[in-house]
């Protein structure tokens, strides 16, 4: 099948979210590349950067889940290199 590598951008404005949203990153972990996480205090936010390499139909269902977590936004950016797996 192929694949594409990705970059997802998550903010996390409510803390409630953070365990439902950890649990869909461990649910697609087979897919993440990285992950960088950033809490910023100051603002009351958590700022996330997850890669991954999978279909590009399993990134954006991962991303529509993370988008529907309420107190989150999400924006995936495509490269254009491919891979089969």
């Amino acid at each position: 099948m192929q694949t594409r590598v990705a970059v997802m951008s998550i903010i996390v404005e409510n803390g409630e979210a953070v365990e439902p949203l950890n649990a869909l990153l461990h649910e697609y972990g087979e897919f993440i590349i990285g992950r960088m996480g950033i809490p910023y205090r100051k603002r009351g936010v958590n700022i996330i950067s997850i890669a991954l390499d999978a279909p590009q139909n399993t990134i954006s269902a991962l991303s529509g889940k993370v988008g529907s977590l309420p107190g989150v936004s999400v924006k995936t950016a495509f490269s254009n290199v491919t891979g089969n797996d």
